[in-house]
């Protein structure tokens, strides 16, 4: 199973960290990074099977495309934000951490607009 390599490269990545952790704080913060973007890299074959799968739905439903790929680009804003985040706050940066989580919500709102738009739009043909 591939959640047990990514638990055990987590755990050991958290064990170095926690050696370096007061004493290096530079090293543990490249750590934690470091082991964040490896797991993310891990895991691009797999965003992209989904990605795939959701593109065959999205063509067999005749949704328009342009509605997946904000929803995409949403989901790809949040994941980011929420990961900068976390390691900004590793860092013992709380206030850089709650900046870049806010600025993640204003880009996921005005991503949504056009969606909300088409929403209401939608309502108000049906009414």
């Amino acid at each position: 199973m591939e959640i047990i390599k990514v638990v055990a490269f987590a755990f050991v990545a958290l064990a170095v960290t926690l050696v370096f952790k007061g004493k290096r704080d530079d090293i543990a913060v490249s750590v934690s990074m470091i082991a964040g973007i490896l797991i993310f890299i891990f895991m691009i074959p797999r965003i992209t099977a989904v990605m795939q799968i959701l593109q065959q739905f999205a063509l067999k439903a005749k949704v328009d495309f342009v509605y997946l790929t904000t929803v995409l680009k949403i989901l790809g804003i949040a994941y980011i934000a929420s990961f900068c985040s976390e390691i900004c706050k590793d860092a013992g940066q709380n206030s850089i951490a709650s900046r870049v989580e806010f600025s993640g919500k204003i880009l996921i709102l005005m991503l949504a607009v056009p969606i909300l738009m088409g929403v209401l739009n939608a309502i108000l043909n049906i009414i």
